[in-house]
This record gives C-alpha cells, sequence and structure tokens, in this order.
C-alpha cells in the first residue's frame, strides 16, 4: 500500500489515494497508526473517488474508529489534491461523512477550508440534553466540576475554559470527558485558555485518539464557545501545541473558515503482517 505521511501543524496522517476502501480499514488502521509496530499516525485518512464534488475523504483514527470530519485532514488532502492530482486547481470540493467542503489554496501556501455550520443543539451534536443550547452546562467527573460548551462541527466537541491550558493536566482528564454519558458518541474535549478576544490558547483530547498537537474542528469549536460565552471575536488566532490556525464564524452566512498549513513528511509503502488480519 503505497501512502504520503503528512502532518496538519503536528496532527499527523497516513495518506493513501484509492480506488476503493480496503477491508479491514479498522484494523488497517490500527496497525499503520502504530507508532512502534506501523508507519505511526493520528489517524489514516482514504482520498477517494466521489459521488459529489471532486474527492472524497474518509478518515479512520489510530483505534480505528471512523471519524465524521477532520479539520486539519482535510488540508492534508487538499495540498496532496493541489500537487499530485491537479496542480493548476486552486479551489475544490471534498466530500465527508459531514458534508461537503469547499477549499482553497491561498497564496502564501496555506489551506483555508470553509467548515460550514456550527451545530448547536444539544441532540443533534450530539449530546443528551435536549437544548437549543449547551452553553456553561454543569458536568461532574470524580469529584470535579467542569462547565462545558458543547458544539459540533460535523463532530462533537466539548469546549472547557481554563486559566492555563499550557499546563492543563489533559491526560487526566481528557479521556472521563471523551466517554461522559452526556455524550453519546463520545466527544473531543478541547481545554482553552482566551488570552485576548483575538487570541486563544487550546490542548485538545481527540476522540478516538488522545492527546494531539492539533485539532481544526476543536479549534473551529473553540471559538464559537469562546463567542456563544462572550469571551472572544468571530475572528480569532488559535495557538496550538503544533502551531497556529486562523478561525473566522462570519455572521453573514453563519458558516465557519479555517486556515492553516499542511506539511508532507515522506513517502513510502506499507506491507500489513497478513496474521494481524486472520488471514
Amino acid at each position: 500500500m503505497k501512502f504520503t505521511k503528512m502532518h496538519g501543524l503536528g496532527n499527523d496522517f497516513v495518506v493513501v489515494a484509492a480506488a476503493t476502501l480496503p477491508e479491514g480499514t479498522a484494523e488497517l488502521a490500527q496497525a499503520v497508526c502504530d507508532r512502534h509496530l506501523g508507519v505511526g499516525a493520528d489517524g489514516l485518512v482514504f482520498i477517494l473517488p466521489a459521488e459529489s464534488g471532486d474527492c472524497a475523504m474518509r478518515i479512520f483514527n489510530a483505534d480505528g474508529s471512523e471519524a465524521e470530519q477532520c479539520g486539519n485532514a482535510v488540508r492534508c488532502v487538499a495540498r496532496y489534491y493541489f500537487e499530485r492530482i491537479s496542480k493548476a486547481r486552486r479551489e475544490l470540493v471534498v466530500e465527508t461523512r459531514a458534508g461537503l467542503q469547499r477549499v482553497w489554496l491561498e497564496n502564501d501556501g496555506l489551506v483555508r477550508v470553509d467548515m460550514g455550520y456550527p451545530i448547536l443543539e444539544g441532540k443533534a451534536i450530539p449530546t443528551t440534553l435536549d437544548e437549543d443550547t449547551v452553553v456553561d452546562q454543569q458536568v461532574e467527573v470524580k469529584g470535579e466540576t467542569f462547565h462545558i460548551t458543547a458544539v459540533s462541527m460535523g463532530n462533537p466537541h466539548a469546549v472547557i475554559f481554563v486559566e492555563d491550558a499550557a499546563h492543563f493536566p489533559v491526560e487526566e482528564w481528557g479521556p472521563l470527558l471523551e466517554t461522559h454519558s452526556l455524550f453519546p458518541q463520545k466527544t473531543n474535549v478541547e481545554f482553552v485558555t482566551v488570552h485576548s478576544p483575538s487570541e486563544l490558547e487550546m490542548r485538545v483530547w481527540e476522540r478516538g485518539v488522545g492527546q494531539t498537537l492539533a485539532c481544526g474542528t476543536g479549534a473551529c469549536a473553540s471559538v464559537v464557545a469562546a463567542v456563544l460565552t462572550g469571551r472572544a471575536n468571530r475572528t480569532a488566532r488559535v495557538h496550538l501545541k503544533g502551531g497556529d490556525l486562523d478561525i473566522d464564524w462570519r455572521p453573514a452566512d453563519n458558516r465557519v473558515y479555517m486556515t492553516g498549513g499542511a506539511e508532507v513528511v515522506f513517502e513510502g509503502e506499507y506491507y500489513p503482517f497478513s496474521s494481524r488480519f486472520g488471514k
């Protein structure tokens, strides 16, 4: 299986262009993403023919589960498409499980993505709450109380504002909040410090992956949550461990736009051990 290793702000992926999904994608993702026995990555991404749009993206997390969407992965897919499939193009439409996404290659080499409308209704995120919005919802975990603002960007997010995101014990609380009963399909968890109305700092525990260096949909959700709670402007820069993303939640069309980089690391061929697949 020929692949390209890519990353968006350190959120890394094994990217494969294919005609169809291979069999056993969950097991394959686990094997490929293993950082000792495989290539090593946060996710396995397939670029496939699309029914609508220019190409389709399917992403499988390191634990084998499939994600609806991933902002860093879609930028990597776009970079791959612009450089390997159609060098003349500067705009394309990517089909994901969360819907169609329009993507642009900027003059400075960064990639801008229309991430769509934020979903705010409790049941649609999904949470177990039948509310128009889930803002500053109190949640207890092991005797600690957190205030969660829930947002879906095609995948669920729980945004928690903290005094010092850089030193917050993400690995302690992330997995407990990811699997909280409030979120029937689990959730990504963002721990965010607002430094100014236009500058946020974020660390993330990703559903099905663990702590990562960046999360594009999480950065979008964090800005939306900061706006909903009166902490930030609709246009803000989000500092992540792997770098920065510029987020713009436009009032004119209610859509969230994300701009950031995507890089190629190396290329190779992966030979899965047949014993891992029961063959």
